[in-house]
């Protein structure tokens, strides 16, 4: 205290500005936990798009990563095969997204691919394979219209669909990528793009057309391998206890 107020017995008032910059701490600490908590799993996908972000607004320097050179090789290769009007390559959130149109790949009815499919499929694989993209997982969506089908090997769109993403995932194993990086998904007529009829329930034939595809979805993953994060399933006094997919799920896994 001042010399003036010891002489009078006057305490002086402590200043409590020091409470503000103890709360901005406190606040900082809290809000780095919540963060650190937030991204304890990292979806790689929007990750590098973040990191892309502080590359461009931050330091003013544009960033090229691994996602958007993947999708830029994959473009060259359909633009170099001629196959642009059969192929789509575009980005999402989780990674690069290539669409195939399901009459310009596979055989009427079947999920037998047509013989022009395989120089686009092998150069695509050939890329997946290059070290700087062994972290990218491959994930293969069959869609179909709403047409019902009744084969004996085709019961339903369920079976088509899963059949023609699983023979894609098939001919990437013949290809040398390895199993545990794929997966396959029969979506049947369930995810259309575009509606199949009208709301009075007349066909649309052009919609039809482009609901009948499958989809390939290259995502970065966490693990340097590429591998997906499978949980393995319990075990309970009965036998293992499995979650029923209720989209009719055809895996690759090894294990299984």
């Amino acid at each position: 205290m001042s010399a003036e107020n010891w002489k009078k017995g006057k305490p002086q008032e402590e200043s409590e500005d020091w409470l503000v910059t103890y709360a901005d701490a406190i606040t900082l600490l809290m809000a780095f936990f919540i963060i650190f908590f937030s991204i304890s799993k990292v979806d790689k996908g929007k990750f590098d798009q973040m990191r892309q972000g502080i590359g461009k607004d931050i330091l003013r320097k544009e960033t090229i990563l691994p996602m958007q050179e993947l999708k830029v090789d994959i473009q060259d290769i359909v633009y170099t095969l001629k196959a642009d009007e059969a192929v789509k390559v575009t980005t999402d959130s989780e990674g690069v997204v290539l669409e195939f149109a399901s009459g310009a790949f596979y055989k009427s009815g079947t999920a037998e691919l047509n013989e022009a499919a395989y120089p686009l499929l092998n150069s695509v694989a050939q890329t997946i394979l290059s070290p700087k993209y062994a972290n990218f997982s491959i994930e293969v969506e069959g869609h179909t219209d709403d047409d019902p089908i009744s084969t004996l090997q085709y019961p339903s769109n369920w079976e088509l669909s899963a059949g023609r993403a699983s023979r894609v995932v098939r001919h990437f194993i013949e290809q040398g990528i390895v199993a545990n990086r794929q997966k396959a998904v029969g979506y049947a007529a369930t995810i259309p793009k575009v509606p199949n009829r009208t709301p009075e329930g007349v066909s649309i034939p052009e919609n039809k057309e482009a609901n009948r595809r499958v989809v390939v979805r290259l995502k970065p993953q966490s693990n340097p391998e590429g591998r997906f994060d499978y949980e393995m399933p319990s075990f309970g006094p009965k036998g293992p206890v499995v979650d029923v997919p209720q989209m009719g799920t055809v895996s690759t896994m090894e294990d299984q």
